[in-house]
Formats: structure tokens, sequence, C-alpha cells
């Protein structure tokens, strides 16, 4: 009442003001929310950070971990995370104390302004039209007065003219004193009409009016404290996880003085020392005389001179043993089986078959270019476009590989099943229904609902049968695709033990793709390498990228290692491509991947793939 009494007659711009503050909220409100957007998105960032950084399971990072340099930025990695969930932790609370309460009560302020303001002219458009009532009435009077007027001297002067007749003056008479009672009731009209506008003026300009502006004002008021208050919690959610990030800088700052550089290098002093006596002092040889030339026991060239009869640890030949052994065991994985496929089923003639192998005795490609092209390989964004594109597929998905036909197959039988049960629910509430008009013929006609139970019964019979449809498809696909079983992906390692007879089948394993020999016999049985933390980073590696499909033309049991079963018709997925020895690799899924005979399946290259 204070503020607003001055503004009576302002409405326009007090509506324009109070429209304003609430915009003005509302960019409050946007301000807020991206705010915590940022909040989100710079956790996340902290998180991947410090997953990019952990050490990878079974790996030799994990080894390097022992040192305490490395496991104080571990624990720092650690922190961040905490660290990184007190920034979500902020973004939660701003957006429930802040962007929720303010965005429901900018609604209800929207909500009150419209009351308000609509009062404000209800009250506005009352006293108008009683002004123009005032003004009708005041009009009327007037014109009501003109007439008595006139009428009065039309009167007097017929009574003055002495050639009128009686009947004639006393008609005017009459004339002049109605007018004279109408001119008199629109009095009386007019006043009480300006005593009850004057009532209503009053009314409208020290009541209503100002009701009406001390309601906005406590409006607006209102909305002002709420913004101060929204920007002191927005200050309070930070203050209140400022503690926990603190903790988070603590630790790793007791992380960091944990560091041992005395520790770290004993136990580099500890894992790496050989123990060896240095050697011992040369003798001095004396060429002047003809004698047969000696050397003291403890110098070098004693080491050197039985190097033949027993190797020593130290020896030439075993340290280039060392990598080629890993090496080996690798390109046992990269490599086709060695032995040559066999050959398609005598019921179909080698030219029907199409990408068949090459005659075992071509020349294969040498092992360290597979090896190279193995690492070096980028992946390759692979995709269907080999399949059927475009429009809709046949009913029974017979254009999609096995294992996904058979997903599609299982969804539209479930979709079917649960469209079954929806009509059959509605078939139970029916003749729920019907019993009670059975029972209740009053609540209605129990005929009225057997059109529609037979209706159901048809849609119910129909699904039915579709359900048996693609269940009868659903259940040849799954006859044609094999057992699922463990495929062996990596054979480092358990040569060994797959192979106790002794020297002849270690030999056999660490032959190379074309049949040559790596290393002397005498050589392998006397190093044992474990290639564990070799192989272990070889599991690591992402899966090779598809290059292709390709379709079995006949079954194939792969019971070699290496080899993986297919059955006729199936389609699978192309990651490696017949290298001329006559096998194709290919996978089926995620864990299972092996070598086919290249004349048993029909291969689809995609384009890119095979041009890159």
């Amino acid at each position: 009442f204070v503020f607003f009494n001055s503004l009576q007659d302002q409405f326009d711009n007090l509506e324009k003001h109070t429209q304003w503050g609430i915009d003005v909220l509302e960019k409050y409100i946007k301000f807020v929310k991206e705010r915590t957007e940022i909040e989100l998105s710079y956790a996340k960032q902290l998180r991947n950070l410090s997953k990019k950084y952990q050490p990878k399971k079974n790996s030799k990072e994990e080894e390097e971990y022992r040192y305490t340099s490395t496991r104080a930025f571990l624990a720092t990695l650690n922190e961040m995370n905490d660290y990184a969930g007190q920034h979500e932790v902020i973004s939660e609370n701003m957006t429930s104390l802040i962007t929720g309460e303010l965005t429901r009560y900018v609604q209800e302020l929207k909500q009150e302004r419209k009351s308000h303001f609509h009062d404000g002219r209800k009250a506005q458009q009352h006293i108008e039209t009683c002004w123009k009532q005032l003004e009708a009435s005041k009009r009327r009077f007037e014109r009501d007065c003109k007439e008595a007027d006139r009428a009065q001297q039309y009167f007097e002067k017929m009574d003055a003219d002495i050639n009128v007749t009686k009947a004639d003056v006393e008609k005017a008479r009459q004339q002049a004193q109605l007018r004279h009672q109408m001119a008199e009731d629109s009095k009386a009209e007019y006043s009480s009409t300006l005593q009850k506008f004057n009532s209503e003026q009053h009314e409208h300009y020290y009541t209503h009016i100002p009701n009406i502006f001390q309601k906005i004002q406590e409006m607006e008021e209102r909305r002002i404290v709420r913004i101060g208050e929204s920007m002191k919690t927005f200050a309070e959610v930070d203050r209140q996880v400022i503690p926990i990030i603190g903790k988070c800088l603590d630790e790793i700052t007791k992380a960091a003085e944990s560091v041992d550089h005395k520790n770290d290098s004993q136990m580099v002093i500890e894992a790496f020392k050989s123990g060896f006596e240095p050697p011992g002092d040369i003798d001095f040889e004396d060429f002047t005389q003809p004698m047969k030339r000696t050397v003291s026991e403890s110098s070098l060239s004693n080491s050197r001179g039985d190097g033949k009869s027993e190797p020593k640890f130290g020896s030439k030949s075993k340290g280039k043993l060392w990598p080629f052994i890993k090496k080996n065991k690798l390109m046992s994985l990269l490599t086709s089986p060695h032995q040559p496929p066999p050959p398609p089923p005598a019921s179909a003639s080698p030219s029907a078959v199409p990408n068949g192998p090459q005659s075992p005795k071509q020349q294969k490609e040498p092992l360290s270019h597979r090896f190279n092209e193995f690492m070096t390989s980028k992946p390759k964004i692979h995709c269907f476009r080999s399949l059927k594109r475009g429009g809709a597929g046949p009913e029974d998905f017979s254009n999609l590989p096995p294992e996904q036909r058979r997903k599609k197959l299982q969804q539209k039988v479930d979709e079917l099943n649960r469209d079954i049960q929806k009509e059959m629910d509605q078939r139970d509430a029916l003749t729920k229904m019907k019993d009670v008009y059975i029972k209740n013929p009053q609540m209605g006609d129990a005929a009225s609902v057997d059109h529609r139970l037979a209706e159901l019964g048809q849609n119910i019979e129909k699904l039915r049968l579709e359900v048996q449809k693609f269940e009868g498809w659903l259940a040849e696909v799954e006859g044609q695709l094999p057992a699922r079983t463990e495929q062996p992906r990596r054979q480092s390692g358990v040569y060994e033990t797959q192979n106790p007879s002794g020297v002849n089948s270690c030999a056999q394993d660490r032959e190379s793709p074309d049949g040559s020999y790596t290393e002397e016999q005498s050589q392998e049985t006397e190093m044992k390498v474990p290639a564990t933390d070799f192989d272990d980073e070889f599991d690591d590696e992402e899966p090779l990228p598809t290059i292709g499909t390709c379709k079995a033309l006949y079954t194939f049991e792969g019971q070699n290692e290496g080899t993986i079963s297919v059955a006729e018709g199936e389609m699978l997925y192309v990651i490696e491509e017949d290298k001329g020895d006559g096998w194709t690799r290919i996978r089926r899924n995620e864990d299972e991947e092996g070598y086919v005979p290249t004349s048993y399946v029909e291969v689809y290259l995609d384009k890119n793939a095979k041009g890159a």
C-alpha cells in the first residue's frame, strides 16, 4: 500500500514490471541448470581420466604398482574418483534445491500474477460500467427537462390564445404536467445513480485497487526474497562439499609423502641383481718362448672356452631364444592350423565351390609379414551392408544370419504371446461383465457382449496360429545352430600339458605356418619360458574387426585346435581372408572364432573393408 498506491494510474507499467521479475527468475534458473551440466560433465571427464590411467588387470602394469611412487599414483587416481563424486553431489543438490524448487515456484507465481491482474481488470471494467450508467442517466434527465420546458411554453401559448378551444388548452396542460412528471422521475433516477457511482468509485479507489496492488506488492517481494535465498543456497551447496574435497586432497598429499626413493631403489636392486662374482685379473702371457699358451683359471676366457659342452645362462643362443619363444607362441594364435584343409564333400564339384582353397603346395606368406599385419592393423568400421537392403524383409526373417534370425523370431513370439494375454484379459473381463448382467438384468443386456466375445475368441485363435507358425520357424533355426561351447581362443602356455610325449610334440608346436622349424631341439628342451605376461597382454587387445560375412556350404566339424565347427547354411562373420593356405578365419560371436576351410564357405566381403 505504501509503494503501489502511487502507481494506481500506472497499471500497465506495473504489469510489465512483474513480468520482467518473472523473466529474471527464469534466467537464474537457466543459469543454475547450465552450472549443473558443467559439474556433471567435469565429473564425467575426471572419472574417465582416472579410469584411463588405472592399471589393466593381469598385465605387467600391476607388477609396476609395487613401487611406492606408482602406489601413490594409484591412490591419486582413486581419490580423483571421489573428487569427481563430490562434483556430482553439487549437481544433484543444485538440481533438487534450486532448479526444481524455483521451477515450481515460477509456475505458482505466474498463476498468482494472472489472478491479481485479472481482478484489477475486472474492477476497472466495473467502474467504467458504473460511469457509463451515470452518463446515460444524466443525459436522460437533461432531455426530459428540456421536453418539460417546451411543453410548458406550448401550454402557456395555447392558454393565452383566445382562438384555441378549451379542449386543446386542456390537452396542452395535461401534456405539460406529464413532461414535468417525467423530468422529476429522471431527476430522481439520476440522483440515485450518481450516489451509487460515487460510492462505487470510492470503493474502487480506496478499497479494491489498493488491495489488489497490495497483493501484487507482496507477490513481488516474495519473488525478490526467493531469488536471494536461492543465491545463498547456491553458495552453501558448494561449501558443503569443501570438507570432503579437502579430505581427498589430504589423502593425495599423504600418498605423495609415502613415496620412499630408498625403498624403490632397493626393490629394483633386489629384482635385477645377478649374483655373479666379478672376474679376476688376467695373467700375463709370455710369447717370447715357444711354449703352450696358458690362461689363468679365474680369467674370463675360461668361462668362454667351455661354452660348447655346457651352455651357460648368459649364452648368446639362449638370449636369442627368449623373445623368439614368446613370438612363436603368439604366431600359433595368428596363423591357421598346421595341417592342410580337408577337401569339400565329394557330392559337389570343385568348380562349383566359390573361394576354393589354393593348392597347399603354394608358398604361404612369411610369418613376420602376418605378424606385422596383425600388429599394425587399424579397426575398420563394419556393417551388414552386404545383406539385403531396404524394404520389408520376409516374414520368417530368412534374410538374416541364423543367430539374428533366432532373436527376431523369439521377439516376434514374445510379442504375439503378449497380444494373446491382452485379448484373454479382455475376454475374462467381458465374461465377468456378462455374468453380472445375467444376475442383474437391470444393469445391462447380457447378449450385447456376445458379439465382442466372439471377436476376441477369433482374434485369440488367429494369434495362436501365428505363434505356432513362428515357433516352428524358431525350432528350425535352433536346430540348425550348433551347440555353443567354450572355444579356446588362446593356445599359448598349454602345449606342455596337451603334448606330454616330449621333444617331438614340442618341436611340432613351434612350427611356423609354412612348416619351417624355428630353433634347435636341444634349445627347446633346455628352455621353458612362461609366456603368461605376454599372453595376458595379448588377451587385452581388441578383437579383429569383421571384413564381411560368409555362408557355410557344408557342415564342418572343427576338431583341431584353432578351428571352429559350422553347420550347413549358417551365416558367420569373416575377420581374416584366405592367405593362400586354404583356411579362412571367421567369428560366430564374441567368444567363438576360428578357422574353417575356404572351400566350405561362400565369402561376401564388404567393399570398403576389402579396398582398405
